[in-house]
């Protein structure tokens, strides 16, 4: 997978995430529907762990105030 499907499929996932829906299934939807290299499921599966690692980062980052006032 080269950087540029691997920047889509994080956009899709960052588009789905916080919506009452699957990210994660959408990633592994798209990823079929895509022309995205073999890719194996170990792979697609590291890779959609690490990307719901930086969302959570994105979401700690975002309300860290708020965290910290807590």
């Amino acid at each position: 997978m080269d950087i540029l499907n691997a920047m889509l499929l994080g956009l899709i996932q960052g588009l789905t995430e916080f919506l009452p829906i699957s990210s994660s299934a959408h990633v592994q939807i798209f990823e079929q529907l895509l022309p995205l290299g073999a890719i194996t499921k170990p792979q697609l599966t590291a890779f959609i762990a690490t990307i719901q690692l930086g969302t959570e980062a994105a979401v700690l980052l975002y309300f860290w105030r708020d965290i910290v006032a807590i």
